[in-house]
């Protein structure tokens, strides 16, 4: 069985409240050996703790995600280098911004976003980003932050943006859109990009795949996306397998952690 590594997924969202458990023992089953879970709100921090401590393959990383602005506090930013301090963060995150939507009042994310950014660098930990209809403003953003690695979830921009990024050492995760065939740019993307920058995540419980469209996703579904992208990319699944999970120990430095 390959060993696959699922760069992000929410265990912590309601949605799994009545079966979380077995959505973990599901996962190592199919391979899904390494679950890093990101916060967006500080009230999703305790619980991300406690799971990471219960579970040696679940990997917490802090951090306030923009969608959920209405719920952040400045004081939320001084707890969250606390939270980092404590030294069992593998990432800031998920941060970054979100331009979707007028409700999100873009000064006041900027502003959340670059202290994050400057935590990350304190702290020296990864950031896992966040970039809906603000790819370019990230992009600038990484660049007048020197120092930085980290991964842009779900990523959704050009080709050229998804060059820059790569370029400037940074990951792209890779998840169920990729397995719809209407997604045509990114399928070309992923087919051509160095597979040293690829990351296989589930986003768990959201963006399920093609085949599970409107279900609840669960990471032990990145089984499906492996064979979509071993197959637009004409390589072996072990190859990428082996390749995305090593990708994922480097990135965070699990294996500092798990040793």
């Amino acid at each position: 069985m390959l060993k696959l590594a699922d760069s992000h997924v929410h265990l912590d969202a309601d949605a799994f409240a009545s079966d979380r458990d077995a959505v973990i023992a599901r996962a190592a089953m199919a391979g899904v050996e390494t679950l890093v879970v990101p916060a967006v709100d500080a009230a999703s921090w305790p619980a991300i703790r406690r799971l990471a401590g219960e579970n040696r393959r679940v990997f917490p990383a802090f951090g306030l995600h923009p969608v959920y602005l209405a719920q952040h506090l400045p004081a939320h930013l001084d707890a969250l280098a606390s939270w980092l301090a404590h030294g069992d963060a593998v990432a800031v995150g998920e941060i970054g911004l979100d331009f979707h939507t007028d409700a999100l009042a873009p000064p006041l994310q900027r502003e959340y976003f670059s202290k994050q950014l400057k935590m990350a660098q304190k702290f020296d930990l990864p950031v896992i980003l966040h970039a809906r209809d603000a790819m370019e403003e990230v992009i600038q953003t990484l660049r007048r932050t020197p120092g930085l690695r980290g991964v842009v979830h779900s990523f959704s921009g050009s080709e050229e943006q998804a060059k820059q990024l790569w370029q400037m050492g940074f990951h792209l995760g890779i998840g169920g859109p990729i397995t719809y065939e209407r997604a045509q740019r990114l399928r070309r993307i992923v087919k051509s990009m160095p597979l040293e920058f690829l990351l296989l995540e589930s986003d768990a419980p959201d963006q399920p795949n093609a085949a599970h469209r409107g279900q609840r996703n669960e990471p032990a579904r990145i089984v499906e996306v492996l064979q979509c992208i071993a197959s637009l990319r004409e390589e072996e699944e072990s190859v990428v397998a082996t390749a995305t999970s090593a990708n994922t120990q480097r990135l965070f430095k699990l294996d500092r952690v798990l040793g």
